[in-house]
């Protein structure tokens, strides 16, 4: 009676966890560059179940029946690095990357790798994030542009009036899931182990950004199927309350 009550509290917080992810995605839904992060269920704890026919304990004569779950927990969160959808702005100093890689940037924390290209100038001709980091070059240095009209090729080139000023520094990794750690303090930004450990394919296209790659209709059916589930181990919690507290009074009794 008591596992069956550690195994429906045990569902309960699991739910709370996976609830609590989903409202986070769901909260980026519109933050460009954000990528999900996604979880799901195993077993808590397994215990090996055995009878014992008429002998006491470890005897050889006691028969293995199986194992008995004793409720679920939620894996290692997991980020999704899955592209996402290119929108249209046409602002000049807006990038994304269609393909593997990240914009290279600095914080104040240390360098950063992001893929959210929403560039702009700032009033020193620094070209910053949202946040006000640094971009880098191709050199691991500050890019500085002065006024006129500005390009940016393929290859993150930029130029200004026609004349090259300096190349985004971009990155890739080999395996993003083990190399790099979100930094929630820095955007949707992730700080990598060590330098990029993989050969960039991707290319840059001005004028756009890359939208988050949460599919919110999944996300939504996702919090409805994870409330229900939640009910029910509430409501198991309860009925095993109800029978614990039956049984201690029956003893009571005796």
């Amino acid at each position: 009676m008591i596992k069956g009550l550690y195994a429906a509290a045990s569902a309960m917080l699991a739910g709370l966890t996976r609830q609590k992810l989903i409202a986070h995605n769901l909260a980026n839904v519109d933050t460009p560059g954000f990528r999900q992060v996604l979880t799901s269920l195993d077993d808590f704890v397994d215990t090996s179940v055995n009878t014992i026919p008429g002998v006491t304990f470890g005897s050889e004569s006691q028969r293995y029946l199986g194992q008995l779950g004793l409720g679920t927990d939620t894996i290692p969160e997991v980020t999704d690095f899955s592209q996402g959808a290119m929108l249209q702005t046409g602002y000049p100093l807006d990038a994304a990357i269609q393909g593997n890689g990240f914009f290279h940037i600095r914080t104040p924390n240390g360098d950063r790798y992001t893929r959210d290209g929403r560039f702009q100038r700032d009033t020193a001709g620094n070209l910053v994030t949202p946040e006000g980091f640094a971009v880098l070059d191709n050199n691991g240095q500050p890019i500085v542009i002065p006024e006129g009209t500005v390009s940016i090729d393929q290859r993150g080139i930029i130029s200004v009036n026609g004349r090259p000023r300096a190349q985004l520094g971009l990155a890739a990794f080999t395996d993003v899931n083990t190399e790099l750690v979100r930094d929630s303090d820095a955007g949707d930004a992730f700080i990598a182990a060590g330098g990029p450990t993989a050969a960039v394919s991707g290319t840059v296209e001005q004028g756009f950004i890359e939208n988050s790659n949460v599919n919110a209709a999944q996300m939504m059916t996702q919090m409805v199927t994870v409330n229900r589930a939640y009910e029910a181990a509430q409501r198991m919690v309860q009925t095993q309350d109800e029978l614990l507290g039956k049984a201690i009074a029956s003893i009571g009794n005796l």
